[in-house]
Parts: structure tokens; sequence; C-alpha cells
């Protein structure tokens, strides 16, 4: 149960440390949610659990292929938060798409025989 309770208490701190941040720097915030900590931390969590190596390099393959279709959420949402659309119709629509995005992107990489 320990080990799980600390997976939490690590990822939650990251998670505030960013909203908190953006309350008072959009760059420095950006800064530290641009960077893999997300990954970073399931690389670390995996090989605690596993103690092996090819899970993590798998994950980490997959991961490149699937940042593709997330930049979408990020093109999306501020395009439409600055055409006057509210906040959480802004969100449902990028997140729709992003989602589409995913889905598309999966599709494409097993029809070339790649898979996530």
């Amino acid at each position: 149960m320990w080990p799980y309770i600390i997976k939490v208490a690590v990822s939650a701190v990251v998670i505030v440390a960013v909203s908190e941040l953006a309350k008072r720097s959009s760059l420095w915030a950006a800064l530290l949610a641009s960077l893999p900590l997300t990954s970073l931390l399931a690389f670390i969590w995996l090989h605690l659990d596993t103690g092996e190596s090819e899970p993590v390099a798998a994950l980490a393959q997959s991961i490149v292929w699937l940042v593709l279709p997330s930049l979408v959420l990020f093109i999306a949402l501020p395009l439409l938060l600055r055409a006057g659309w509210g906040f959480w119709v802004s969100l449902a629509i990028a997140g729709a798409a992003t989602a589409a995005a995913y889905l598309a992107m999966v599709w494409v990489l097993r029809r070339v025989g790649v898979h996530v």
C-alpha cells in the first residue's frame, strides 16, 4: 500500500507545483509542465515495480509516437480561447480533437506495422 501512496503523493506534488507556479509565472509553469515529468515518474515507478529495462524502453518508444497527437491540445486550446470561446467549451473541443488525433495516430501506426 505504501508504494501507491508514495506514487500518488509525488505525482500530486508535481501537479500542484505547476498550477501554483502558473499563478505567478506562465513561463516557469510552462517550463515545468513541458518537462516530461509524468514520463520520468512513470519510467521510475515501472522500473522499481518490475526491475526490468525492456518495459521502460517499450513505454518510452510508445510515448514518442503519441507526443505528436498530444500537440493538438496545445494548438487548439489557445486558438479557441483567443477566438472568444468559453474556457469549458474550448477545453471540451480541444480535448475531443486531441482524442480524435490519438485515435488517428494509433490507426496509422497499426497500418504501418508499429505497435504501441
